[in-house]
């Protein structure tokens, strides 16, 4: 098979695989929206809260990605930073129904911004503001304003508005991950 791997690899048949990070508080969606992107026969039916992190795989058109669904429980959100390093995007998931932890939200994304492993380095940050068939949520415009998402100049980023139970929004998010990724590395 490592032949076959390596030939697939020279033709660019072979998907390049890339490690990404999956952020956010813990309730808003990560596993659900990571589960979504799974093929249907690899979809869990029943979704509890990640404890630490999990390694999750699914492949988009010429990618293969490897996520790392972390914990966004306030005891484990300390462990982001081992990550960083490795990471080459990252996924930052909002409940944005959830007015009053936004600000939360905020503090670990700028701390996110800010750590020495992400700070000088244009890694693609996709944010889901997930959640938004409930009656609560914000708008993702509203969510990038409360998250003053304007303010960060020196990496790509896009925000989708999803709901991840019913896949809606997350495509499009993946579609744009993919040709920042692919621009990256060309």
């Amino acid at each position: 098979m490592g032949l076959l791997d390596r030939l697939s690899g020279l033709l660019g048949l072979k998907k390049k695989e890339v490690h990404v990070l999956c952020l956010g508080l813990d309730n808003s969606g990560k596993t659900t929206i990571i589960n979504k992107l799974k093929p249907s026969n690899a979809q869990c039916q029943d979704i509890v809260p990640t404890i630490g992190f999990s390694i999750e795989k699914f492949k988009s058109s010429s990618l293969s990605f490897t996520v790392f669904d972390m914990s966004g429980q306030g005891r484990y959100r300390n462990l982001w930073e081992h990550y960083y390093k490795d990471g080459q995007a990252i996924i930052f998931v909002i409940d944005s129904s959830d007015k009053l932890r936004m600000v939360v939200a905020k503090e670990e994304l700028d701390t996110l911004l800010n750590h020495p492993d992400i700070k000088h380095r244009r890694i693609p940050i996709l944010f889901f503001a997930n959640k938004m068939d409930l009656r609560d949520a914000v708008t993702s415009v509203k969510v990038s304003q409360l998250l003053c998402l304007e303010n960060i100049k020196d990496k790509p980023w896009h925000i989708c508005a999803s709901d991840a139970i019913r896949g809606e929004g997350l495509q499009e998010g993946v579609d744009w991950l993919q040709d920042q990724i692919q621009a990256v590395k060309t």
